[in-house]
């Protein structure tokens, strides 16, 4: 790879990787210029990854990328020989924040779930609510994306008054911060709570449904086997 390009928090994270490659580095709210610049570095000839948090296409750059070549006519190589001279992207999975906070909770989301992002920065509000007010009647379990920040700190309290519309205050919630990082932080609480935790930027917060239970420390949505079938399992010398 010639060049790597991020925001700088997250080229940080991975700085002992990249301490020989030249950088593309700027702040929030430079994304456009940011992914133009990567996408002009490959047009040029040079290999350039772009890099994300989580996974490049939750919340991320990989749909600003499409965006932008779609935009400015630049055309993509699609396995043709005609296409040779044209702009090879690849999308690289990585594990989301809602994937690895949920595994330090337990496991909250092994039934149906919404994700929605707090931030109103690129999605009016009131879109914001009406899909919050979809995702809790319909009982998804609800993870919340972008909860708070230094200058957006009402979004999540006006989040949490939507939930209560539709279930009731102890109903469990877990607030994950900085997963599988040096700050990582976790914590298993309630929803008429989840505005009172400290929460930032790099926290992910987790909503149960109406079936949502805390076994222990974790934070569990049960799948529907308990419905169906009996698990009450009789226990013998041989297989406990």
């Amino acid at each position: 790879m010639d060049v790597v390009a991020g925001y700088l928090t997250y080229l940080d994270l991975i700085r002992p990787l990249i301490s020989d490659k030249k950088t593309i580095v700027s702040g929030m709210k430079k994304e456009v210029e940011r992914v133009w610049e990567a996408i002009a570095t490959a047009l040029s000839g040079k290999s350039c990854a772009l890099v994300s948090s989580g996974d490049p296409g939750i919340y991320a750059l990989a749909g600003l990328v499409f965006e932008l070549c779609r935009a400015n006519h630049v055309r993509l190589k699609d396995g043709s020989k005609e296409n040779e001279q044209c702009l090879q992207v690849e999308v690289v999975p990585g594990i989301p924040a809602l994937c690895a906070g949920a595994a330090l909770l337990g496991a909250p989301l092994v039934h149906d779930f919404a994700a929605v992002s707090l931030s109103d920065l690129l999605t009016p509000w009131d879109i914001i609510e009406k899909r919050l007010v979809a995702a809790a009647g319909a009982d998804f379990v609800i993870v919340l994306y972008n909860p708070k920040s230094k200058k957006r700190s009402w979004q999540l309290k006006a989040a949490k008054e939507i939930l209560l519309r539709f279930r009731p205050p102890d109903t469990p919630a877990g607030i994950v911060t900085g997963a599988t990082r040096e700050n990582e932080r976790i914590c298993l609480t309630t929803l008429q709570n989840i505005d009172t935790c400290v929460v930032d930027m790099q926290t992910t917060v987790f909503v149960g449904n109406s079936k949502t239970f805390v076994f222990g420390n974790k934070m569990v949505t049960p799948r529907g086997y308990g419905d169906k079938y009996s698990l009450k399992i009789t226990r013998t010398k041989n297989n406990f």
